[in-house]
């Protein structure tokens, strides 16, 4: 009787997919900021779209760890869904750090190796939101199939920017003779890979949580 009048289930999984689909939107604002960032006017105005969505994320995970705490059964495991929601808005938050870093490290243009390591991070980030998708349907068959075929993917896009960013430092360091110039790219790049780095995070517990019940 008890666990009857208790809160049930909660709407944890639609609520996964909201934040990620906050990720990916940050993340496009932040493709768009690099594409469009020679015009002051649409860079502050990508700036603030990243900005939008981080704090629409932020506000996803406040409501789940709510949540979390008037829910008496969880469909899966309480730390698992703190560990998920809070990995994830780690990815929201790095894209923001990085948008923000751009106007506080007075960037004046952006590098191929900027543009290339953020379209990774897209990548990244639209995969992600793929794996959080299949956490709905974690009874179904096939399901932990097609979620470690995607974090697969996430883990070689992973490597794909770990090797971008040690050839964009290679680059930098020989050919860059202004040593300001080469600590803020240095910190642009390196944060755009960490971005990467918390996406496969997010995948290791999305892996986890479904083999756990699967």
């Amino acid at each position: 009787m008890f666990g009857k009048l208790m809160p049930r289930e909660g709407n944890f999984f639609e609520m996964f997919n909201q934040h990620a689909e906050r990720i990916v939107e940050a993340a496009h604002a932040f493709e768009r900021l690099v594409e469009h960032y020679a015009d002051p006017q649409l860079r502050e105005q990508h700036i603030g779209e990243v900005d939008d969505a981080e704090r629409a994320a932020d506000r996803i995970t406040h409501d789940v760890n709510r949540l979390l705490h008037k829910t008496f059964i969880t469909p899966i495991d309480r730390e698992q869904i703190h560990k998920l929601i809070n990995t994830m808005d780690d990815v929201a938050d790095l894209i923001q750090d990085c948008a923000e870093a751009m106007s506080l490290y007075d960037i004046r243009q952006m590098t191929s190796e900027i543009t290339d390591l953020t379209l990774l991070s897209v990548r990244c980030c639209a995969r992600v939101k793929d794996a959080v998708l299949h956490l709905g349907k974690i009874s179904s068959p096939g399901t932990a199939e097609a979620v470690i075929k995607t974090c697969e993917e996430i883990d070689r896009l992973e490597s794909d920017a770990d090797r971008a960013m040690r050839t964009a430092m290679s680059k930098l360091f020989r050919e860059e003779p202004d040593v300001r110039e080469v600590m803020k790219l240095r910190a642009i790049y390196e944060l755009l890979e960490t971005i990467t780095d918390k996406c496969e995070d997010v995948a290791n517990v999305i892996e986890g949580i479904v083999l756990e019940n699967s």
